[in-house]
């Protein structure tokens, strides 16, 4: 790879990380919200040193020109260097898909964390909540608030793996997609929806195993879905947000 394609590699994946970060949402596809800014600034860097090199190279023409003339060029790389490019492009004109049903379908469910107290629930029919949330409900609360309410949760369609039947996915970034973690809630008294089908489904818990303790499945009797569209959080397990 001559110096000028370093350079080229260096603004191109600057420029794509700007535009990214700067001008579209597809950065959340690959770490949280709050990493915006170290994004930017990774691309202004890059953008930075890249036009710093190509004005260096301007001034050093001479004595790249002396090492020619000497047969000892050492401004070359193996031609595979020259695949760094696709990814550079990618960030500026061709988004890689989002992590979904497949990566949900190889992967088990996070654990929910240990919670002791519980605020009461407010009286909304259906009552929104997060697969987090009613998993905790369900399997932790000894008040079993949850028993008979309507709820309604979000989030994409996942196969399931054992027994047929599907499951209400979020996939959830601690810092970006390499340690992406998911939470499911088994779905049932519905056929299964297309894979990465993003829905809102509204039901009541399934009773299995005693509500109020771990035994108590993750699980709901569907009464209504709708689709949505994929929303800006879809990386969290939050309420969703209206996709921008």
């Amino acid at each position: 790879m001559k110096r000028t394609a370093q350079v080229l590699l260096l603004v191109l994946t600057g420029l794509g990380l700007l535009h990214t970060a700067l001008f579209t949402d597809l950065y959340l596809r690959y770490v949280k919200e709050g990493l915006r800014p170290l994004l930017i600034v990774s691309g202004v860097l890059l953008l930075l040193l890249g036009l710093t090199h190509a004005a260096l190279d301007r001034g050093s023409g001479d004595e790249e020109g002396h090492d020619h003339d000497h047969g000892h060029d050492h401004s070359t790389a193996p031609r595979i260097a020259w695949l760094l490019f696709l990814p550079a492009l990618s960030l500026l004109f061709y988004a890689p898909p989002a992590l979904g049903a497949y990566t949900a379908a190889h992967a088990g469910s996070e654990t929910v964390k240990e919670q002791k107290r519980f605020a009461a629930l407010p009286a909304t029919s259906p009552l929104p909540m997060t697969l987090t949330d009613f998993t905790t409900r369900v399997q932790q609360d000894k008040e079993l608030a949850i028993r008979g309410r309507s709820v309604e949760m979000t989030g994409f369609v996942t196969p399931g793996r054992t027994g047929g039947g599907w499951d209400l996915t979020r996939i959830i970034f601690t810092c970006c997609a390499a340690d992406a973690q998911t939470v499911k809630v088994h779905m049932y008294g519905t056929p299964a929806p297309p894979a990465n089908t993003w829905l809102a489904v509204t039901g009541t818990w399934h009773t299995q195993g005693a509500l109020g303790t771990r035994t108590a499945a993750a699980a709901l009797d569907v009464h209504g879905t709708r689709r949505i569209a994929q929303p800006v959080n879809a990386f969290t397990d939050d309420l969703p947000l209206t996709p921008s």
